[in-house]
């Protein structure tokens, strides 16, 4: 079968799944359907991954195909079944809520993405990659500061956030405060590892060129270690979001991400915080997603890049 009849059938199952779905009495009928359309997916996934010229030109589509399929098979299988919103709503539902709690949650955005992360991220990225330089010049620095780079790296949040409320108060500055403590090391350690990534005699040659200690690290070391600092980026995109949404569970303002999840919950409305989780994995994925594409425009040169083009 080609794939555009496998789309077809994947389609047209899943259109009919739902129909009778929505009917009444009709419950025989929907797990053949439901079967045969995630059968269908499969096979169409199957051979879009095997065709080498539909994989170049879709390559987003299996993945598509993927996510819409486990949606589908959510929807069927809390519907069917019955299950109680209260343990796992349906995705209608979750999008229903979306839909209805819009201007909430893109004020709980506002308070935990455009005002704690990135507040946080720059602050804790830029402020590691400055000492790192610094540490790179002092071995003694770099001795004593890497311990305790484990050493707090091996603290929970939940002991951070907190402290951090005390200090900074209940608004976004000390959720802030905590993704600053939690990005901090990460960036440190992998941006000294990426400064030594350079062998001796690379340092030499650029020695006997007659360059300074600052044309060395821009011509040579730095770009070596861009790999490496932004695998911390990519790293740390995730541990901010969840650092600030964990932080507003310990006090802030009626607002915020991490705010909603906790009194909805108390609430039982988990659509709401279904809801809240799908924003917060978009914008997530969104942020991780921007940092690769950046990745790839400043370190195009690298090797790993130039097999994936291969």
């Amino acid at each position: 079968m080609t794939p555009l009849i496998l789309a077809g059938a994947t389609a047209t199952g899943a259109i009919a799944s739902l129909a009778v779905l929505s009917a009444k009495g009709a419950g025989l009928l929907l797990w053949p359907l439901a079967v045969a359309t995630l059968g269908a997916a499969w096979l169409l996934m199957a051979r879009l991954s095997n065709d080498r010229q539909a994989d170049a030109r879709f390559g987003w589509s299996v993945p598509a195909i993927f996510g819409l399929s486990l949606l589908f098979a959510w929807e069927v299988i809390t519907r069917g079944f019955d299950i109680p919103r209260v343990l796992l709503p349906a995705p209608s539902l979750i999008g229903a809520a979306l839909l209805a709690q819009a201007a909430i949650l893109f004020a709980d955005f506002q308070q935990t993405v455009l005002k704690s992360v990135i507040a946080g991220y720059l602050l804790g990225n830029g402020s590691a990659f400055i000492i790192a330089l610094l540490v790179d010049r002092s071995p003694f620095l770099q001795r004593g500061l890497l311990p305790l780079g484990n050493l707090v790296s091996a603290i929970p949040i939940v002991g951070i956030a907190p402290i951090m409320v005390m200090w900074f108060g209940f608004d976004w500055p000390s959720k802030a405060a905590v993704i600053v403590v939690m990005t901090f090391f990460p960036m440190l350690i992998s941006t000294l590892a990426g400064l030594q990534a350079t062998d001796r005699m690379q340092r030499d040659l650029m020695t006997s060129y007659g360059a300074s200690y600052g044309q060395t690290l821009l011509a040579l070391r730095l770009p070596a270690a861009a790999p490496m600092i932004f695998n911390a980026l990519k790293l740390n995109s995730t541990l901010a979001l969840i650092g600030a949404i964990v932080a507003e569970f310990f006090g802030t303002p009626i607002v915020g991400m991490g705010f909603r999840i906790s009194t909805e919950v108390a609430r039982m409305n988990v659509d709401v915080v279904w809801a809240t989780i799908a924003v917060a994995s978009v914008i997530g994925s969104a942020f991780y997603g921007t940092i690769t594409l950046i990745e790839r425009r400043m370190t195009f040169w690298h090797p790993s890049f130039r097999k994936a083009r291969g």
